[in-house]
């Protein structure tokens, strides 16, 4: 189980930006049915009353949550991609050293982890919006990431017919080791974390690299 430290509420964040943070620690700690609104008032430091001025029940705190992760999720991810190496002189030495940092980045920033957790574990109960952070947040990601790999074939590293296919398997080759230890309540370090990428980046250049 995905659990964060117990600290005080940050009191210089707004009561909104606490309520959403705690929220997402109680969620993510006790699952849907177990959290409630008491729990999220006393971890961000806040009466319940603020709690229902501020988003509503429950449900609507839900909701609440998951867009706002999302959203944080895709701005990190967007300065995250301007590091992706379009002109590089060793296509799989440098693609192993952007993947280690975005497997370190999964790893390391709560925002992403709390969404991951919140989707493995609640997607069955809101599968509406799930279905819209997949396409507004995963989904966004793959474009972006499709648009790269595009680049770097134009710049002549690799051979790709369909950018957002070859995009795909890239995310997958990447994220599937890391997954299997997430899903098992575990972390990798940063050093399982550039073995994964080595292998993965392997994998996809054989597919895709310039022959």
């Amino acid at each position: 189980m995905d659990t964060e430290t117990v600290e005080k509420p940050d009191l210089a964040k707004s009561k909104r930006d606490r309520i959403l943070e705690a929220a997402a620690t109680v969620f993510c700690q006790d699952g849907y049915t177990g959290a409630s609104i008491d729990a999220v008032a006393t971890k961000a430091g806040v009466s319940r009353q603020t709690i229902y001025n501020h988003v509503g029940d429950k449900d609507g705190l839900f909701k609440e949550v998951v867009a706002a992760l999302t959203d944080k999720s895709a701005a990190k991810f967007m300065l995250l991609m301007e590091e992706f190496p379009e002109k590089p002189d060793n296509v799989e030495a440098e693609l192993t050293a952007f993947s280690a940092r975005f497997l370190n980045h999964l790893t390391q920033d709560k925002t992403s982890r709390w969404l991951l957790r919140l989707a493995e574990n609640e997607s069955g109960r809101y599968p509406e919006l799930f279905t819209v952070w997949r396409e507004y947040g995963s989904g966004r990601k793959r474009s972006l990431v499709a648009a790269h790999l595009s680049q770097l074939a134009l710049n002549g590293h690799l051979e790709i017919d369909d950018s957002t296919l070859a995009a795909r398997q890239y995310l997958a080759l990447l994220t599937a080791e890391w997954r299997a230890e997430f899903q098992l309540g575990r972390f990798p370090s940063e050093d399982e974390c550039t073995g994964m990428a080595q292998r993965a980046v392997k994998t996809f250049l054989r597919a895709f690299g310039r022959r």
